[in-house]
């Protein structure tokens, strides 16, 4: 689907996160009414479904239920979660939609080690990549980039942290429209003989190869991944992971510093008050809400990971970014781009997916 004319189908895991339903259906309610053509599958205890959504009004022309009473624990060990909620949790179903091609796209505020196991379980991975990337959307000076991983796998070498540039480069393509985004590596310099060996090699590989649809530019450092000065910021899972939760946190500290300024004595109040637009505008663009949801790549089928605690406006962010995903094809530039670099061809991949969905349904 590659219109803004197409119906997309989203299938939700309804009982993910903190408050599941609670915060699920208004977000979708919001996201609906953004996005007149969305249509979801919602996964979960239908009991605790229905009322909630009765609520919604405009969702009742474009939502089905699929009922399933097990739910997968928040602080569940992915391989316990896996075990116990393998083919009958919401969690699974939602995933399963997009598999059996009723949905789209999946977006779950689950536990995110069992949401990416059975995601890589139920969906497989695609040729060539041998393990998922997380990309996180991330606010910049200038717009947004795309920076990955950002939890998924934890010590990736230097095939993996290639996979991830050619992962990134196809969502910043989706995502922003550009022909040959800036691709940069993570490190703690920018001279070629600083890093790690895992960096350095792959530093290479993308400078040798020449990718089409990328432009790789070398290493960044930290301090580069909210400036803006690259599309694609690629490291492996740890470092990532740090990086995102060191961001999170710089901002709620520096919205703290604020409050507390500007409420010290009356004439900082005054000046609050007088400066209370720009404030709003600030808070805008450093609201989380605005960009929530890790989008699972390298597997056939997308996941969309809400942050657990999300309120439905973080949800409805969640959601209209999987609706972006697939109304610019992240999927068919995914498969050009790892055909074009030699990770098997757009048939082979395509045939991948159906040897893998014909095992599946033999098993069963």
């Amino acid at each position: 689907m590659t219109t803004t004319d197409s119906k997309v189908t989203i299938s939700i895991d309804a009982m993910g996160g903190d408050t599941g339903p609670e915060a699920v259906i208004p977000g979708l309610a919001i996201s609906r009414q953004r996005h007149p053509e969305l249509a979801f599958v919602l996964v979960g205890d239908e009991a605790k479904i229905e009322p909630v959504l009765a609520s919604q009004p405009n969702l009742t022309d474009c939502t089905r239920i699929v009922h399933t009473d097990v739910a997968v624990a928040m602080d569940a060990k992915p391989s316990q979660a896996l075990r116990q909620g393998r083919r009958t949790s919401s969690m699974w179903k939602a995933i399963e939609q997009v598999k059996m091609g009723d949905a789209d796209i999946c977006v779950s505020a689950g536990n995110t080690g069992a949401l990416m196991a059975m995601s890589k379980f139920c969906l497989k991975m695609q040729q060539g990549i041998e393990r998922p990337g997380i990309a996180a959307i991330w606010p910049t000076a200038r717009s947004e980039s795309v920076v990955l991983d950002v939890g998924a796998t934890v010590g990736a070498d230097a095939d993996m942290l290639v996979d991830f540039a050619l992962l990134g480069s196809a969502m910043a393509r989706a995502l922003f429209g550009l022909e040959r985004p800036t691709i940069g590596l993570l490190n703690v310099g920018v001279e070629e003989v600083k890093g790690l060996e895992p960096i350095r090699e792959a530093g290479q590989h993308l400078r040798d190869a020449d990718y089409d649809g990328m432009n790789y530019i070398g290493f960044v450092e930290g301090d580069d991944i909210g400036s803006g000065n690259v599309d694609v910021i690629v490291t492996e899972g740890f470092s990532g992971n740090i990086a995102l939760k060191t961001a999170e946190g710089t901002a709620k500290q520096i919205g703290s510093y604020l409050r507390d300024a500007m409420t010290a004595t009356m004439r900082t109040k005054l000046g609050a008050l007088l400066a209370r637009p720009g404030f709003n505008a600030l808070r805008m663009k450093m609201d989380p809400r605005r960009v929530n949801g890790g989008v699972f790549l390298g597997m056939n089928g997308t996941v969309i990971k809400s942050h657990g605690g999300a309120d439905a406006l973080g949800f409805a962010s969640a959601v209209d970014l999987a609706r972006n995903m697939v109304i610019n094809g992240l999927g068919e530039k995914i498969a050009a781009q790892l055909a074009q670099a030699g990770r098997g061809s757009v048939e082979a991949l395509r045939s991948s997916s159906d040897e893998a969905e014909a095992k599946t349904s033999e098993a069963s």
